[in-house]
């Protein structure tokens, strides 16, 4: 097969279940064009909160980690969803704020990421609509969540990416990259994972407002009950320009940020094409094929367009099949 990495590079991900790969990313030439455009994503919303009255200042002498967290501080909210290259799964509306710029799409078909997925599953590759964006505020600067009273940044708790998708994806040989965009340590919540535990196969999530998930401090989506996970856990201190790959069902979280910097990190997706995503709602794209190279998108904005036709689509239809865990299984209770 061809692709980027080494036998030995190929061999760890099989045994281990993830595989990082130091300095992939350029900081100047792949990196910095992102965090340009997101900075302009901040001021358009910066320029939105100052006019509603919800922002006192706009914070524009600040750079853009040390922004984001004031702004999220100050407001008392999470803001994410404008940055975000994906939809929520509930409560997508005509209007749900999302971001899907050319400097994103050039990092979803950055070659060296596709490289390094060819070596896993060959040439024909699919971008997978489970993505996401993460600005991981320091949680003692954010004020309590009201509803519960406890921090709003708390830790990700232990999963495994094929229990995020419906149960037709099972068998899909979906690859996680998880990438920083600035330096990551345990302090300001650096991922974790769990060697070797992707064999024991797809192992039980319970949601959020499962009794389980109560007992966690009301953490929302889902999460792996403690009895089931097994094995040593590894931390995964990164800088900006490694990128982790996972198998879907490694298990990982991530530790709280408890520091006073922002954790900026991106999740993206890849998959064979032809193979079921599990997440039908939204758009994927071929981003590589040996066997039709004209089917690669390679238009961002086509890629943009899709998104806005699967807002408009999903806001009306209000589709419910994202996952299938139930908050009332024995596993949780």
């Amino acid at each position: 097969m061809a692709g980027s990495l080494t036998a030995d590079q190929t061999a760890q991900f099989a045994d281990e279940g993830y595989l990082v790969v130091r300095g992939l990313l350029d900081r100047e030439s792949d990196l910095a064009p992102i965090m340009t455009e997101y900075a302009g994503v901040l001021d358009r919303l910066v320029d939105r909160l100052v006019d509603e009255g919800q922002l006192s200042q706009r914070y524009e002498d600040l750079p853009f980690a040390d922004r984001v967290t004031a702004v999220f501080a100050e407001t008392g909210k999470d803001h994410t969803q404008h940055f975000d290259f994906s939809l929520p799964q509930a409560s997508t509306k005509p209007d749900t704020p999302f971001w899907t710029g050319p400097a994103v799409f050039s990092l979803l078909t950055h070659q060296g990421i596709l490289d390094v997925i060819e070596s896993l599953i060959g040439p024909e590759i699919w971008s997978n609509p489970v993505q996401h964006v993460r600005l991981k505020v320091p949680e003692q600067l954010m004020p309590p969540d009201p509803a519960t009273g406890r921090p709003r940044n708390v830790a990700t708790p232990w999963h495994q990416d094929n229990g995020v998708v419906t149960a037709e994806a099972d068998q899909t040989q979906m690859i996680t990259v998880w990438l920083p965009l600035g330096d990551t340590d345990r302090d300001n919540g650096c991922l974790m994972v769990k060697p070797r535990q992707h064999r024991s196969g797809l192992l039980p999530h319970c949601p959020g407002n499962s009794p389980s998930g109560q007992r966690r401090g009301g953490i929302g989506g889902l999460a792996i009950p403690g009895t089931h996970l097994l094995g040593e856990t590894v931390d995964l201190p990164m800088a900006a320009g490694d990128v982790l790959f996972m198998h879907r069902r490694t298990p990982h979280a991530a530790h709280r940020n408890t520091s006073d910097r922002l954790r900026w990190s991106f999740d993206l997706r890849y998959q064979p094409t032809g193979q079921p995503s599990g997440r039908d709602a939204f758009p994927g794209f071929v981003a590589r094929s040996a066997v039709d190279p004209s089917a690669v998108l390679t238009d961002p904005d086509a890629w943009a367009q899709s998104w806005l036709e699967a807002r408009a689509r999903v806001s009306l239809e209000r589709p419910t099949g994202f996952n299938r865990w139930r908050t009332d299984a024995e596993v949780c209770a």
